[in-house]
């Protein structure tokens, strides 16, 4: 048994759609959406602008904000969608303590594709060139609970809905029991 999943953690290297799959499943489920990058502290963006990765410190603050973030959208019932890197097994567990039974969907992509996207975007504060810090920092979380992989090169259509369809299927009375 389990504890209801009242939400979900889109994450993932930068490029591979978070925003985007993540926003087509609060729109779909009606559950409030959290874009992670929003909370970024004002030093994050401008490191990360510069082409210099972020390091645990610099996120320690942004994870705990997104936890508190979570927490109040959860609050009495509630259900949200939070877009966030999650790279690590660390920043995972500290978004799984503010939010109990916390459902990660990982939309796993190539280095190559990954670099590709983030060079294709305009007006994105995160340079291209930190794709290697990002594939340096990420511990897959395959093998972790309440964790969707999906292939990231699949249509945002298609990834939101099967994203929905097991957050339903984690969700349903026969599953809890």
């Amino acid at each position: 048994m389990h504890p209801s999943i009242n939400a979900l953690v889109i994450m993932g290297v930068a490029g591979c759609g978070k925003s985007s799959v993540g926003h087509a499943i609060a729109s779909r489920t009606g559950a409030a959406f959290i874009e992670g990058d929003k909370f970024h502290p004002a030093a994050n963006i401008a490191k990360m602008s510069a082409g210099i990765p972020l390091d645990d410190d610099d996120r320690a603050g942004w994870l705990a904000r997104l936890g508190e973030e979570l927490r109040k959208a959860t609050r009495n019932g509630g259900r949200a969608v939070l877009t966030c890197s999650a790279l690590r097994h660390a920043y995972r567990r500290q978004l799984r303590q503010a939010v109990p039974g916390l459902g990660f969907v990982y939309l796993e992509l190539t280095r190559e594709t990954a670099g590709e996207r983030v060079a294709s975007r305009p007006d994105h504060f995160m340079p291209a060139s930190l794709i290697d810090s990002q594939f340096a920092a990420l511990e897959p979380p395959t093998v972790e609970p309440l964790t969707l992989v999906l292939d990231a090169t699949q249509p945002v259509d298609q990834l939101s809905r099967q994203a929905e369809s097991w957050w339903k299927s984690m969700n349903t009375p026969a599953r809890q029991a």
